[in-house]
């Protein structure tokens, strides 16, 4: 195997390992807001057969698409959240799906959209730095 070979390989196995650790991330992140598959997809911009497929372990997110960039976005608003309600499930859960006077919406909602996602997060980064 030449090095340029061995390069490529080794490329692509640290692709596979960034797939599969940003997929299951994203399939957790979704069960513990409370998001049904459905939602998820949408977020996405998959089938929701593909993200069934994702559940199962079956389907892995392609570093070079973009619903892996939007997947790293959604994980990113997860932390934040995450990080604001102190690890309480319940609570993260009850923010995603009440209205929203600031971003004029309920996240869930928003988020479906790239425009919406984008927002949501800036909302929600921007909430976590207050000091």
């Amino acid at each position: 195997m030449s090095l340029q070979e061995a390069s490529l390989t080794y490329r692509a196995a640290g692709d596979d390992r960034r797939a599969a650790v940003l997929t299951t991330a994203t399939v957790r992140a979704a069960d513990l807001l409370g998001l049904t598959n459905a939602t998820l997809a949408r977020v996405l911009g998959l089938s929701p057969a593909s993200v069934t497929r994702m559940s199962r372990g079956e389907f892995m997110l392609g570093p070079d698409s973009k619903a892996f960039e939007l997947a790293q976005y959604f994980v990113r608003l997860f932390r934040s959240i995450d990080a604001i309600s102190g690890g309480d499930d319940a609570a993260s859960r009850s923010w995603m799906t009440a209205r929203n006077d600031v971003l004029q919406g309920r996240p869930v909602d928003l988020i479906q959209t790239i425009e919406g996602l984008t927002r949501t997060v800036t909302y929600v980064d921007a909430r976590r730095a207050v000091v």
